[in-house]
């Protein structure tokens, strides 16, 4: 098992790059299949910058129109959520009377989905639909509803494919935990 440092912590392998991969071309089929013959063209909200890797290997594999569209938000500081979501950077097109596919990498507590779902509803759009690579059920403390999860995984630090401890280790293609 391959393990890594990043800063004051050592993480080990969590889940393999070919099983990430495996969990997106299962969602894209999922999503292919619910959005065959659309005749809008629907928005894919890349929530920056975790989401970044997930997006665009699930785009690749998407066969529907989409467009890109992106937003920053943050909520961690270190290896804990703040609790507070914080709107770094605001959407980058315009949505109004679109539908919106919110591509996270993960959810943990829920707050992040439901201030995106009341950014987008603020900003007009048709629907918002959300597709996560990352479900932590155990710590969902809010009522949101997932339309699309890759991988359902327990409340634990995880870091790669996107995720950061403290804005590195997002370049790692598996996924790690921390090992303690």
């Amino acid at each position: 098992m391959e393990k890594v440092r990043l800063f004051d912590k050592t993480f080990k392998t969590f889940i393999p790059y070919d099983r990430i991969m495996k969990a997106i071309d299962d969602v894209a089929e999922k999503m292919n299949s619910d959005f065959r013959g659309c005749e809008d063209i629907p928005v894919l909200l890349c929530v920056l910058n975790g989401s970044i890797m997930f997006t665009a290997e699930l785009m690749k594999r998407l066969e529907f129109n989409c467009e890109l569209v992106s937003i920053k938000l943050t909520s961690y500081e270190g290896t804990g959520s703040t609790g507070r979501v914080r709107q770094a950077m605001g959407l980058t097109a315009g949505i109004k009377g679109r539908r919106v596919i919110i591509v996270e990498d993960i959810v943990d507590t829920g707050n992040t989905i439901v201030e995106l779902k009341q950014i987008l509803k603020d900003a007009g759009a048709a629907e918002s639909i959300v597709c996560t690579l990352l479900f932590k059920p155990e710590s969902c403390t809010r009522d949101v509803k997932l339309d699309y999860v890759a991988i359902q995984i327990p409340n634990d630090f995880i870091v790669g494919f996107g995720l950061d401890y403290n804005e590195i280790g997002r370049n790692l293609k598996d996924i790690y935990v921390l090992d303690e």
